[in-house]
């Protein structure tokens, strides 16, 4: 009788979720299974998850085969018809303990759970006290979208937005604190629409400010990835005046195009993001931002294109996310005119390239400058901007290291 396998694709919030999985089904006393925790952002991402499920099983023979994840969410009958798999069940189902509790064989269950994840109403606080590394813990704050962006299949797998009340989150980072983690880093789907469905419609910098202000021991607290048409006030002002607040913003831009924006029925304009930009580095000046940019949307032109690659520099992005365009079939634009593939490989180098540019830009800028590293391993750690430093020497793992930064190695920092 072997312990669960889990096999984890995708985003962060897919981690978090794979850790509360395995706390359940070893509550649960479930034993030779694999667990595949899937991605559904783009075709590809299925196909990659259809292909690791053909590898697993050649690997292991005799155990069932769970899949699960957003592509089992809003494709259970493409996973269910493989021969390979033995259940599949939903985004929902998957952070129940009744779910484990039939898959470890405590009652009959049907080989495919999955029900409209339309109507699930919470997220609860699963109170997974940390994972990945000694250093750096991650917590869901927020699940699901409301957004309806033309490119994106993501909320029909997670679902309409939903909140973890407040005060469970900070209890659960008191507890994390306590157990010796020295940074926080907040997940969620949309992030920035945390609180819109909780009593009196708290918003994400109200529960920035009171972490700080109820976990004073807490010492860096980061948050993933925003919509920054949607940061509120208080947000802005935690970014003005709290030092603990990491200065890194990673921004969901998408483009650089009005009609592009537009057509991916984003919520912000390219003078939006750049004002955004220009007001957080005013208010914090050692910020920096990463951002996820797409190349090649459809009905993208070259003169189109230009206006995104131009906001990289005008935003003074740092840290890119360069996804090549790929149709995913049930959004609204996989029918629309597509771009030549070969010219959609050629943008999206272009913008790795400015990229890479600017990664080199600051890291150039960082040596001779004294910085806080929190070290994810003896000889490596990173900046409160999310840098990677190398240590010659060994440093404990996961404490603030206080540096002068020596040089630059490929695409890191040296000390």
């Amino acid at each position: 009788m072997s312990a669960p396998k889990f096999t984890t694709l995708g985003c962060r919030l897919n981690a978090y979720e794979t850790e509360a999985m395995k706390e359940l089904s070893g509550q649960a006393g479930l034993s030779d299974a694999v667990i595949v925790n899937t991605c559904a952002v783009t075709s590809e991402a299925v196909r990659k998850a259809r292909q690791e499920i053909r590898r697993l099983r050649r690997e292991n023979p005799g155990a069932r085969l769970i899949v699960t994840g957003c592509a089992a969410q809003t494709e259970p009958e493409t996973f269910a018809a493989m021969d390979e798999v033995d259940a599949v069940i939903g985004n929902a189902e998957k952070m129940r303990a009744s779910t484990w509790a039939g898959l470890a064989g405590e009652f009959e269950t049907e080989p495919v759970q999955v029900d409209d994840i339309m109507s699930v109403t919470e997220t609860a606080g699963h109170l997974i006290d940390g994972f990945g590394t000694r250093s750096r813990a991650y917590v869901q704050v927020q699940n699901g979208c409301d957004h309806r962006c033309t490119f994106c299949i993501i909320p029909f797998g997670r679902g309409n937005s939903r909140s973890v009340p407040a005060g469970v989150v900070v209890e659960q980072i008191k507890r994390l604190v306590d157990k010796g983690y020295n940074e926080v880093v907040l997940t969620g789907v949309d992030l920035t629409s945390w609180g819109a469905d909780l009593p009196a419609t708290p918003q994400l910098g109200n529960l920035v400010q009171r972490i700080l202000r109820l976990v004073p021991d807490l010492a860096r607290l980061r948050i993933s990835s925003i919509d920054s048409i949607e940061v509120d006030d208080a947000l802005m002002d935690a970014i003005a005046t709290q030092p603990r607040l990491m200065p890194h913003l990673h921004l969901s831009l998408q483009h650089g195009d009005d009609m592009i924006l537009k057509r991916m029925k984003r919520r912000h304009l390219r003078e939006d993001a750049i004002r955004f930009c220009q007001t957080a580095r005013a208010l914090r000046p050692d910020m920096t931002f990463g951002a996820d940019i797409i190349a090649g949307f459809p009905t993208e032109t070259e003169a189109m294109f230009e206006n995104a690659l131009a906001m990289v520099a005008e935003c003074d992005l740092t840290w890119l996310h360069v996804f090549p365009y790929s149709p995913r079939p049930g959004t609204p634009a996989a029918r629309m005119p597509q771009v030549n593939g070969s010219d959609i490989k050629a943008r999206a180098a272009r913008l790795r390239k400015a990229g890479d540019q600017q990664v080199a830009r600051h890291l150039a800028a960082q040596q001779g400058k004294t910085h806080r590293v929190l070290m994810e391993n003896a000889h490596m750690g990173r900046t409160e901007q999310f840098t990677e430093v190398r240590f010659v020497a060994a440093q404990l793992e996961g404490q603030v290291v206080t540096t002068k930064i020596r040089g630059v190695d490929g695409g890191r920092l040296t000390a």
